[in-house]
């Protein structure tokens, strides 16, 4: 009898930004294993149509199905935002999903000033407005849409100077715009914390959903009986990627867990 409680975690992203989340995950859940798939061929999904956001996501989820996965992180505000709600009603299995942390920046703010940096497909999305109409309506959002970030990283450009004059050009505003908070919209996102830190000092608060996403994982793991307590097994962490595997293996190069970087045609 197979024991499901063996079975991965399943994450998927457009691309290899959601490894952010899976480092949260890993790091909070260390007797899980886990399975990444970075569909790098079609990213970003944030200037894709939302039927063809839905199309990847099924494509995305039925991949990890048939891994094995039992439960699924969609680890792409993009994705969540468009299709998580049509995944949940059409699989048996757990799905947690991940969109900009705009709650507790609303909380958290003391100029009543936000702002969001996200792909155009989040901040145009149904979920991102009906959150955003949710909190105190006295606070501004200043909301930027990120062009051309993920790519950069996609491509292995992280610190180069085509990265360092574009994030300048979209952080410029919000300094300008006095927002003390700046939520991070996408999964690609906090690997360019450094870089943003550097412009914008210590008088922004710079928030990310990757914890919150790791704490709803695993109580949804335990909710539902879920929760892998092998500690004596070999853990295995796969990633599968359908582009070139550079960025992949440079964001993971640092990392403690030793992890298996494939190549596939998905």
């Amino acid at each position: 009898m197979l024991n499901v409680n063996k079975f991965s975690i399943g994450i998927f992203d457009s691309g290899v930004g959601g490894t952010s989340i899976w480092k949260e995950i890993n790091t909070l859940l260390p007797l899980e294993n886990t399975i990444y798939l970075s569909d790098s061929k079609n990213a970003p999904y944030g200037d894709k149509s939302k039927q063809s956001i839905i199309n990847l996501a099924i494509k995305n989820t039925e991949y990890l199905l048939k891994k094995n996965c039992k439960i699924i992180v969609v680890a792409c505000n993009t994705a969540t935002t468009n299709a998580i709600k049509i995944l949940r009603e059409n699989y048996d299995i757990p799905f947690i999903g991940i969109e900009p942390a705009i709650k507790p920046a609303a909380l958290k703010t003391k100029t009543n000033i936000i702002g969001i940096l996200a792909t155009e497909g989040t901040l145009n999305s149904e979920l991102f407005e009906k959150t955003s109409s949710s909190i105190n309506q006295k606070i501004l959002r200043k909301e930027i849409i990120g062009k051309g970030l993920v790519e950069l990283i996609e491509a292995g450009k992280l610190y180069s100077e085509e990265m360092t004059n574009l994030l300048s050009y979209y952080i410029k505003p919000l300094i300008k715009a006095e927002v003390d908070c700046l939520v991070l919209g996408c999964t690609h996102y906090p690997y360019l914390i450094p870089q943003i830190r550097k412009l914008v000092g210590d008088k922004i608060q710079i928030i990310d959903s990757g914890e919150a996403v790791a704490r709803q994982t695993k109580a949804i793991l335990e909710k539902n009986l879920l929760t892998n307590n092998h500690n004596k097994e070999k853990k295995s962490h796969q990633f599968y990627i359908n582009n070139d595997k550079k960025a992949l293996e440079l964001l993971l190069s640092n990392n403690a867990e030793k992890v298996k970087i494939l190549n596939d045609n998905f």
